[in-house]
């Protein structure tokens, strides 16, 4: 009998460990050390059933301030709870790559080191994921108005793009697009299959250039890994009064035109190009300003000139690949007149 009541008591020992989903929450920071600590805060609040084994992993890429001060007074009371690693390498892309090599869950959830999660948002962003067939799932990003939105401020889809928004509506389903990097969620396994974020994008010193999370969701979907949209899994961003700036805007967009050519290629052209840059994309130029300079109104006017920003940034961006593809072709062409010079027919 007593045996008997061993061995029941094993099996459902050994069914409740296998329903176990162990997530781990990678937050990358830089020199965020007072936001940091109300991001971490809000993600300590989480709310998960009992078979989930959680654990929040801050990766420091190269910090300068408190932010191992503040992570460490979360560690220190939470030790299975919160973890520290340093990254010292420059680049969020390499934080992140480090961060999915450390973890130690199953699914891998991502945040920003400057947001506020819902107390439900780590359990329902992940729920999806105990089924084997999802290989990630994303949810909302709304933005937390510090200020009144500015007159000029640009209207229709994608316009809150630079405030990190991303709001599909409230009716969940399959994701047919890239998460936002701040709210999404992966398998583990899909990083061990694709590989990890490609450190050639992400913001680092001296680059603002993002579409690391972008180029990582549409590897997937074009390898038809399914993908899932949680409008209940919600994250606030702040929008603080340095993101509610003309300037601030028109950087991001001219960088986010320079990322997307440089994740996802350049389109290739038929038509007359001069330097890699074929002659339509300077008649865009042209007609977008002098929509700028006879628009009115503030905020389709800005709209106008985010235009410009943005096709300057794909002119930048094909020039540089074009002048890197010439020396490439110059190097090589150099290299095979040095090998006939030295064996010689």
């Amino acid at each position: 009998m007593l045996a008997g009541s061993d061995v029941r008591s094993g099996s459902v020992e050994e069914n409740r460990r296998a329903k176990i989903m162990k997530i781990t929450v990678i937050l990358c920071t830089f020199n965020r050390c007072e936001r940091l600590a109300t991001a971490l805060e809000s993600v300590a609040c989480s709310q998960l059933p009992e078979t989930v084994d959680w654990e929040v992993l801050v990766m420091d890429n190269n910090s300068s301030d408190r932010t191992r001060d503040v992570v460490e007074s979360f560690c220190k009371p939470c030790p299975e709870r919160f973890r520290y690693l340093f990254e010292p390498k420059a680049g969020k892309s390499y934080a992140l790559n480090t961060g999915i090599r450390e973890a130690r869950g199953e699914v891998l959830v991502f945040m920003d080191d400057d947001v506020t999660v819902e107390p439900m948002w780590l359990g329902n962003l992940t729920q999806i994921l105990h089924d084997s067939q999802w290989a990630g799932a994303g949810g909302r990003v709304l933005p937390l108005w510090t200020a009144a939105p500015p007159p000029w401020l640009p209207k229709g889809p994608g316009a809150l793009a630079p405030l990190a928004g991303f709001d599909l509506g409230v009716t969940a389903g399959p994701l047919l697009e890239a998460p936002c990097g701040t709210n999404m969620a992966f398998r583990k396994s899909v990083f061990d299959k694709f590989g990890g974020f490609r450190t050639d994008l992400g913001p680092r010193p001296g680059s603002e250039i993002r579409s690391e999370d972008a180029e990582f969701g549409a590897r997937l979907l074009e390898a038809r890994e399914r993908l899932w949209y949680e409008p209940s899994a919600i994250v606030y961003h702040p929008v603080t009064e340095n993101r509610l700036r003309k300037q601030y805007f028109l950087v991001w967009w001219l960088d986010k035109a320079r990322g997307d050519i440089r994740a996802f290629g350049a389109p290739i052209d038929d038509q007359w190009c001069v330097a890699g840059i074929p002659v339509y994309l300077f008649r865009r130029v042209l007609v977008w300003t002098l929509r700028w300079m006879v628009t009115l109104r503030p905020s389709p006017r800005f709209s106008c000139k985010i235009k410009v920003w943005a096709y300057v940034g794909e002119i930048k961006e094909r020039y540089c690949l074009w002048r890197e593809a010439t020396r490439t072709s110059n190097a090589n062409s150099r290299l095979q007149s040095a090998r006939k010079s030295n064996h010689p027919e």
